[in-house]
């Protein structure tokens, strides 16, 4: 039995003036006027058009039909570059799209709602139909999918009294029921039955894997239904043993039980055990997750599969009769703050995504097909296709534009001094990021003591996710400058001794904490951040903090703009101007604002090249291209698409946290690389 609760919902999100003021650096478009034109209008009802299943078989318009499909999730592609991925799905041979809907893109703020540019699910939707593919759909309301927090938008975090996600809890139901209702009567008009491309629509994801919450699956079939009609065939797909599929998977007729197992695992007792989950003659054996690759997180060598290996797997199933949907068909990649983050045998044991999601996928992240594994599982496909299939496209064309030069055009402390003391959050012991409002980036936590003549020692038990300490002494000639002191980890956490300082004064003690990523599987979910525990000097818990919001932007949002941003503005635009002037300043370790331009004649794809910096995060043009780390590795390299770019000057803006190739330079170079790697890597 569920545990009972008030459905009364109460969010502790501040209006903070100053938050905005940092969006300077992206202040980001919601790629509206990047989405592609929209095919028809609205799909056209062709009488007789039936998807179904009978006799343990996919049956459409009366005839037999095998699903040969691919993931190719449109949040993690340009839209720009929607149909060209597309196409190459259907030159792989793919007759179907499976996608995900991640709810965090859809509505980043409590009832602010966002279906333009890359959230345009419908444009997508449209497009697949276009180019003959059926679609499977997978909206949720949880995800997984390497992304952060799992789909769940990260203001579920700030409820109060917490949720319990993934359950029946009344007041998570609540918010997944509102969330539905704007999204599923978009795609009612998709549904294959009534002229569009979906032929199924997935209930939760995995959900033996995590729960045996009934009544939330239950409650969740009832919500689709009510929006998407009785006809409409909803499924549920787990990991192929007995146990996930004893709790995810919903027994009789009204869902049916899709699998998912290891590539190279024997399908033949997998599909057997599916027809235990299924109602008589309603078992089609579907391998809804075929792994073409694995993930990569920061820290590890890039997950790689063979090609041979991977395609004999694929015919093993489709010589069964089986169907299949390869996991990824296209990867993309994790943009902005969205990668997510996985944990171990505890959440102390945190492993973040790579910026690029390529999965090792047939069809790579910028979107090159000319490889053994798209050329494998091609040959697959084809031999068990009764149609032909289309030519293979060539690879994208990519270029170098050289390297770049950047300037240094703020440090993150000079941008602190300018904040009005309004907009900083008081507060007798630090508090997490989403409970002052803020979903992603950094958070700067102040506070103060006096200093010792042996130095003090500091511990934070639980910070989310790393933490860089600065302290500083007010009444010291230079002002008071902040200096680095050390990193404290959630991976890796120990205590930091904080060095011997004379000060007449109170010292300042500044902790820059950033979140890395949310966890997107896994009992360690509910995954908030910031400093999430008193912070302990000496043994003594450190009162009176100040905690002052950095967000960037997101993928799809635009925050306002206020008057610092005036200011900072100037001041890049001042330094642009003189980015042909050799950069003399001394590198310190602090974090800081580059930017650099650079000339582009004809815009092709391209990857920028990070070696020698530290960690950050990138803006092409006020697009967040993500998260570098070349110091920790694989990926040395951050893929822009050429959607991205623009004839001519183009601008770069870099937020470095640690410290700046000694040069301040970055390349823009024709190829990505996954051969960055650090022996003295503290995620190692």
């Amino acid at each position: 039995m569920a545990r009972k609760r008030s459905s009364r919902t109460t969010f502790f999100f501040l209006s903070l003036p100053f938050v905005a003021a940092f969006t300077f650096f992206a202040p980001l478009p919601s790629l509206s006027s990047l989405s592609p034109p929209l095919p028809a209008s609205s799909p056209i009802r062709v009488i007789g058009q039936k998807f179904e299943i009978k006799n343990d078989k996919f049956w459409k318009d009366g005839q037999p039909f095998q699903i040969i499909g691919g993931d190719l999730h449109y949040f993690r592609v340009h839209p720009e570059y929607w149909e060209d991925r597309l196409l190459r799905a259907k030159a792989l041979g793919l007759n179907t799209i499976q996608t995900y809907v991640p709810w965090n893109l859809h509505e980043p703020r409590p009832g602010k709602l966002v279906f333009e540019g890359i959230a345009d699910i419908v444009a997508f939707l449209k497009l697949c139909q276009k180019l003959d593919f059926l679609v499977m759909l997978r909206p949720g309301p949880y995800i997984c999918g390497e992304w952060d927090l799992g789909g769940f938008p990260a203001w579920l975090l700030a409820v109060n009294p917490p949720l319990r996600l993934r359950s029946s809890d009344p007041a998570f139901l609540h918010l997944v029921d509102r969330w539905w209702g704007n999204l599923l009567p978009q795609i009612a008009p998709l549904l294959y039955d009534k002229g569009g491309p979906i032929i199924m629509v997935q209930i939760e994801n995995e959900y033996g894997s995590y729960g045996d919450d009934k009544a939330y699956l239950h409650h969740l079939v009832a919500v689709a239904r009510r929006h998407l009609g009785n006809d409409l065939i909803l499924y549920t797909t787990d990991g192929g043993s007995r146990e996930t599929l004893e709790k995810g998977t919903i027994r009789g007729d009204a869902v049916f039980s899709a699998v998912d197992f290891s590539t190279g695992d024997d399908p033949r007792p997998i599909f057997q055990l599916q027809k235990e989950y299924n109602a008589p003659g309603k078992s089609p054996p579907l391998c809804a997750e075929f792994y073409t690759g694995w993930l990569t997180h920061w820290g590890e060598n890039i997950a790689s599969t063979g090609a041979d290996f991977t395609a004999a797997a694929l015919d093993k199933i489709l010589s069964l009769k089986g169907s299949a949907v390869l996991y990824m068909a296209h990867g993309g990649t994790n943009f902005g703050f969205y990668n997510g983050a996985n944990t171990g045998a505890d959440e102390l044991d945190y492993k973040p995504d790579l910026t690029s999601y390529d999965y090792d996928a047939p069809i790579r992240e910028s979107g090159d097909v000319d490889n053994a594994k798209f050329k494998a599982l091609r040959g697959v496909v084809k031999r068990h296709s009764a149609a032909s299939l289309p030519s293979v496209p060539s690879n994208t064309e990519k270029r170098g534009y050289g390297p770049i030069q950047l300037q240094k055009t703020e440090s993150l402390f000079d941008l602190i001094d300018k904040i009005d003391p309004i907009g900083v959050v008081e507060s007798e012991n630090p508090t997490s990021m989403e409970s002052v409002g803020q979903m992603f980036g950094f958070l700067l936590y102040t506070s103060g003591y006096a200093a010792k003549d042996q130095g003090s020692n500091l511990f934070i038990p639980n910070v989310h996710d790393r933490a860089q300490v600065f302290i500083s002494c007010p009444s010291e000639d230079n002002g008071g400058r902040p200096t680095y002191v050390g990193t404290i980890e959630r991976w890796s956490n120990q205590n930091l001794s904080l060095p011997d300082t004379k000060c007449a004064s109170k010292i300042n003690l500044f902790v820059l904490v950033e979140n890395m990523g949310r966890v997107n599987y896994g009992s360690h979910l509910f995954d908030q951040k910031g400093i999430l525990s008193p912070v302990y000097l000496d043994g003594n818990v450190l009162k009176s903090w100040k905690i002052v919001a950095i967000p960037f932007q997101n993928l799809n949002e635009v925050l306002d703009i206020k008057p610092i941003k005036e200011i900072a503005h100037s001041r890049i635009n001042k330094t642009l101007a003189l980015t042909n002037i050799k950069n003399t300043e001394e590198v310190s370790i602090e974090p800081a604002l580059y930017a650099g331009r650079f000339v582009v004649d004809e815009t092709k794809d391209t990857f920028i090249s990070f070696s020698g910096w530290g960690k950050g995060i990138a803006f092409v043009n006020e697009f967040n291209i993500g998260r570098f780390w070349p110091s920790t590795g694989p990926q040395c390299n951050l893929y822009v698409p050429a959607p991205v770019l623009r004839h001519g000057e183009n601008n770069l803006v870099i937020f470095e946290l640690e410290s700046p190739n000694s040069e301040l330079v970055v390349h823009s170079v024709d190829h990505p690389d996954f051969t960055c790697r650090s022996s003295s890597s503290s995620m190692l």
